[in-house]
């Protein structure tokens, strides 16, 4: 195991005014068995080629199908694009370094990780809420729903979102990019986790600790309170309706349902023990990071008959040029 010695302890650590002395982070990842470690590497290497290019089918099948240019597709093209991005800040480095003995990160590196992380995650649940409203206004006001969700107001949600993202991370990396870092630099992860980090900085981190949890938690709560409510509204207007559209709204409106479970079931764990290790956090790290990722695409593609359609049509599409070549 690497470890960085010859690191000098800084005269004032409570006044936060000495530079940090640690310059790299080591990162112990999932395992410290070579040959399980071969086997993740190929078994992450195919799982984040497939959310890649299951969020990409997605985002181009939009863009060329005429018939999916309505506010719904449009918001589920961006959250493909954030679970690219969700996908894309940590895992190509964990890939690589299972085939690394020494997995090492720099300072500037850790803290980039630690911004992405709370852009794309802050984004995300922002634009889920945008979704959920997208379907309350297209079920419970239905004559209106062109008129509402229009294209500005539909780029105004995803502005939103991003900037909601940008704002809830560069929160967290104001304090955290200052703190001392003066020996400890073992992250207990495969990649920057904000708490564990903090709790490396040579100083007592509770109130840190409590300001996190405020930050990440409120804007959690927030949205996790306005989904519940949205799709409460919903379920009941669609159990009062008996027209024939019954049954694929409630398809629909079932594939965000299930999307929405799978991206707060871990956060609910993360915030009930915030700053507590436990084996299962490697788990939900990877469930959050890669696994997300992957299933949104399958769970909106198996729920949605007009975009398996589309998805369809553009394969023939493909699959056709390729044979007049």
């Amino acid at each position: 195991m690497v470890t960085i010695d010859n690191f000098s302890i800084p005269d004032s650590v409570n006044g936060w005014s000495n530079k940090s002395v640690v310059t790299e982070f080591i990162l112990l990842g999932l395992s410290s068995s070579q040959e399980f470690q071969l086997f993740l590497f190929f078994m992450f290497s195919v799982f984040y080629g497939a959310a890649v290019l299951g969020n990409t089918f997605i985002i181009l099948t939009v863009i060329t199908d005429s018939r999916l240019h309505s506010p719904m597709y449009f918001l589920l093209s961006n959250l493909s694009f954030i679970d690219i991005c969700q996908a894309t800040f940590a895992t190509p480095k964990m890939i690589a370094d299972f085939l690394n003995e020494h997995k090492t990160i720099t300072f500037q590196g850790c803290m980039s990780q630690i911004f992405f992380l709370h852009v794309f995650g802050g984004s995300e649940m922002v634009l889920l809420v945008a979704m959920a409203y997208d379907r309350y206004i297209a079920i419970c006001k239905p004559l209106h729903y062109l008129t509402i969700m229009s294209r500005r107001v539909c780029s105004i949600l995803v502005g939103v979102s991003w900037a909601i993202g940008i704002v809830h991370s560069a929160s967290h990396l104001a304090f955290t990019v200052d703190l001392p870092f003066c020996g400890p630099n073992k992250v207990d992860n495969f990649f920057c986790d904000l708490p564990l980090v903090i709790k490396l900085a040579c100083l007592d981190t509770y109130v840190l600790e409590i300001l996190v949890l405020t930050n990440s938690g409120l804007l959690s709560l927030i949205c996790f309170l306005l989904l519940l409510i949205s799709y409460t509204i919903i379920l009941a207007t669609v159990h009062r309706q008996a027209s024939g559209g019954t049954s694929k709204a409630l398809s629909t409106l079932s594939a965000h349902i299930t999307v929405v479970v799978l991206f707060f079931g871990p956060l609910i764990f993360i915030y009930i023990w915030p700053f507590e290790s436990f084996p299962i956090d490697k788990f939900i790290s990877v469930f959050f990071t890669v696994f997300t990722p992957l299933l949104n695409p399958i769970i909106y593609t198996l729920r949605n008959k007009d975009m398996k359609e589309a998805m369809r049509k553009l394969r023939k599409r493909h699959v056709g040029s390729k044979q007049v070549f």
